[in-house]
């Protein structure tokens, strides 16, 4: 200090330790102050020196509030949300605040009711504030003014939001309800005189008592029916919309057994179909949350497949079965329209019949339905391409009869394949992920879609046949079923509008194109796979580059960050989003709650994680939030940042929406870490990335043999006499 100029003003910048922060305190009435807090203070010593400072009695009836965004209450559980720049808010306390509401709304007059139902619905999300208001039986209170029809119009809309809103927190029981208000409620969605809001909210809770309450599922499915809730789907209003759907889904997701047939027929039906498609699918604005329900949608759809998949052939079903079979062969080779044998064709020929139609039991053709699955499944789908595509089944059977045995494609075995891999690729069976959002528009775009989508599969299976010159062999039969799942999966990727878009596209792929195809995809590795020494080396001296550039691609992915779903003990919370980024230095991870689908700035997240205090990485079941949560979610998408704990929260919870979401962030984070990454995309990466690159240092080699071990050295020569000596 002693050589600074004495004529030059110096700043001296002091350091602010990493637990103080610069926040902004208001108060009506009183002059703002600026303060530095140190984070470790406890929130009722920041308030009493507040009080102090305002010469405010009993610090105890105040509280800190946020005044940007959600107004939340500062607690010892939350206050280490605090940032820099915050602006708060000394208010009265929570306790102070929910017992005033309570007050106004029980014995208040119209206009400070309004306002108490209006504070009531924007502070309800607030667990802190919630949680007051339940103690004082506030829960209770609402339900008594909707099953009295006390509130109506916004003061109606209101209600109903705040109480979803304190239900949402899980701290009262769904099933302390009456069938009164479970009635009181529906009729709010059975009239279509309220507003958009009383209806969305009515049929949120309604969906939220579905899927919460068992005892009280009997009411709503009695009060509320599809033919109800199907003119609510022709609304433009896609909240509405949504949370129509969502009623709809959970109703069949809780269905008791002998309701579950009937009103999963109902689910797919043409009429609730057309208007999703219509008014839906097409709409191309689907959120994130409408993308998840259409995908239940679909899945439920599918899932009615799954009672003729288990059934196989017994004593039960036997005559039906025979009499099927019977009607696939006259189809196929019968002309007349006569259901007796036709004359010159007696019984003991039938036979003959059935082993060209591929059955391997041909004196007992029933008995090819006993595997399971698929089942019953088999039957169906062909009988409904005999009956719905004659020519087109007459066609297939028939040219395939007229081969040599060698070269014929058995038609009923193939059918039995073809319906086990359909079930397979559509997950028929499997109950819907919280996260899953994938749906496909042409499933919603024609009746009987499955089936459909079944006779132009096995059209392409008959026409891949040929172009593949299959033999009858088992292992030609695997090669054309592994090209066909291709050839399906392929085009399905594409998302194809409806059937006739698959159908041109799936058939245009065609066994050439797929050769090539793999082909291509052969060649891109093929440097990759290279045994000669020389590729080895060379392989070994650039995966250090390319991890380092996979590396940056994972963490570029985590600086942009991703949306992820909220989730309670209870499952996946609807319509409630966070979203997490890390920021460019790569030091801090920023998250906050968000509404669907933004993206947004990194300074409007509240929460902050430093990297330095991040201990682990816990996946699957080893996360925290995997042994509370009781509905079912894919854990195998789950992951936890373990973190040295800055309150009593010790882990930052996600569960990703799909398996590509998971890698890169876990891939991100160990790469933070300093761990490797582990993932399949990380493998997959490296494995093109690195092939790419070889390619390129090899294309002045091009046709250039690349020896397996490098040429030896030669002997030395008997003299050095050509040495010329520079010198002289």
């Amino acid at each position: 200090m002693d050589n600074l100029n004495p004529g030059i003003d110096y700043i001296v910048k002091k350091t602010i330790p990493d637990d103080v922060v610069r926040l902004a305190i208001t108060m009506p009435g009183q002059a703002p102050q600026l303060l530095q807090i140190d984070k470790k203070k406890p929130v009722a010593a920041i308030i009493a020196d507040l009080c102090d400072a305002w010469s405010l009695p009993d610090p105890e009836k105040y509280a800190l509030q946020q005044t940007e965004g959600a107004e939340v209450y500062i607690t010892e559980k939350n206050r280490h949300e605090i940032s820099n720049g915050k602006v708060l808010e000394l208010t009265i306390s929570p306790g102070r605040a929910a017992q005033d509401v309570f007050d106004k709304i029980s014995m208040g007059k119209p206009d400070s009711k309004k306002e108490a139902l209006q504070k009531l619905a924007r502070h309800a999300a607030d667990v802190t504030f919630a949680s007051e208001f339940i103690s004082r039986k506030g829960v209770e209170l609402l339900v008594q003014r909707v099953e009295n029809n006390t509130e109506t119009g916004e003061n109606l809309a209101y209600t109903l939001t705040a109480f979803l809103e304190l239900m949402d927190h899980g701290i009262v029981s769904w099933d302390i309800l009456s069938s009164s208000f479970v009635k009181r409620v529906a009729g709010y969605v059975n009239r279509s005189s309220h507003d958009a809001t009383v209806l969305q909210k009515s049929l949120a809770i309604l969906e939220s008592i579905t899927l919460n309450s068992i005892e009280l599922y009997h009411n709503v499915a009695q009060e509320t029916t599809f033919t109800n809730l199907i003119p609510h789907l022709k609304i433009n209003n896609a909240e509405v919309q949504q949370n129509c759907i969502a009623l709809m889904n959970a109703l069949c997701l809780r269905a008791p057994e002998d309701r579950r047939k009937k009103l999963n027929e109902q689910l797919s039906s043409r009429e609730v179909r057309s208007v999703l498609l219509e008014r839906v699918v097409r709409s191309r604005n689907t959120g994130s949350e409408m993308s998840h329900q259409l995908y239940v949608f679909q899945q439920l759809t599918f899932n009615l497949l799954e009672a003729r998949m288990t059934t196989g052939m017994d004593d039960s079903n036997r005559n039906q079965v025979i009499n099927l079979i019977t009607e696939l062969r006259k189809l196929a080779f019968d002309t007349e329209s006569d259901a007796q044998p036709v004359k010159g064709r007696p019984a003991e020929k039938f036979a003959e019949d059935y082993k060209k139609l591929g059955f391997t039991d041909t004196s007992n053709p029933s008995n090819d339905f006993k595997e399971l699955p698929p089942g019953m499944l088999v039957l169906d789908n062909m009988i409904y391409f005999a009956r719905n595509h004659t020519e087109n089944y007459t066609k297939t059977v028939l040219e395939n009869s007229c081969r040599a045995d060698e070269h014929a494609c058995p038609f009923v075995k193939t059918c039995i394949e073809l319906t086990k891999m359909l079930c397979e690729i559509l997950k028929v069976g499997e109950i819907p992920t919280e996260t899953g959002q994938e749906f496909y528009p042409m499933f919603f775009a024609i009746d009987n879609a499955y089936e459909e989508f079944f006779c132009c599969c096995v059209q392409l299976l008959n026409k891949t046949w040929k172009e593949m010159r299959a033999r009858a062999t088992t292992e030609d039969f695997l090669l054309v079923m592994t090209t066909v799942k291709e050839q399906i999966l392929r085009t399905m990727n594409e998302k194809p509008g409806n059937l006739d878009t698959f159908r041109t596209k799936i058939f245009s792929l065609s066994y050439n194109k797929i050769v090539q195809l793999r082909e291509q995809e052969r060649s891109e590795k093929a440097e990759w796979d290279s045994q000669a020494t020389p590729v080895l080396e060379l392989r070994e001296q650039l995966k250090p580059s390319i991890l380092d550039l996979i590396k940056q691609h994972r963490l570029a992915c985590l600086v942009d960050g991703t949306q992820f779903n909220k989730f309670s003990v209870k499952g996946r919370v609807k319509d409630k989003y966070w979203y997490c980024r890390l920021s460019p230095n790569h030091k801090i991870f920023h998250y906050g709650d968000i509404e669907s689908n933004q993206q947004p700035p990194i300074e409007s997240l509240p929460n902050k994680l430093q990297v330095s205090d991040i201990r682990s990485l816990a996946t699957g079941k080893d996360c925290p939030h995997m042994k509370e949560i009781k509905r079912g979610v894919g854990v195998a998408l789950a992951f936890s940042i373990m973190h040295d704990p800055v309150s009593e929260v010790e882990a930052l919870n996600f569960v990703a929406r799909d398996t590509h979401v998971f890698n890169i962030w876990t891939d991100g984070i160990n790469a933070l870490l300093g761990q490797p990454m582990t993932s399949e995309d990380a493998k997959n990466d490296m494995e093109t990335l690195l092939g790419m690159e070889i390619r390129l240092r090899l294309l002045d080699t091009e046709n250039v043999p690349i020896p397996a071990s490098p040429p030896p050295i030669p002997p030395e020569p008997d003299n050095f006499d050509f040495y010329y000596d520079f010198h002289h």
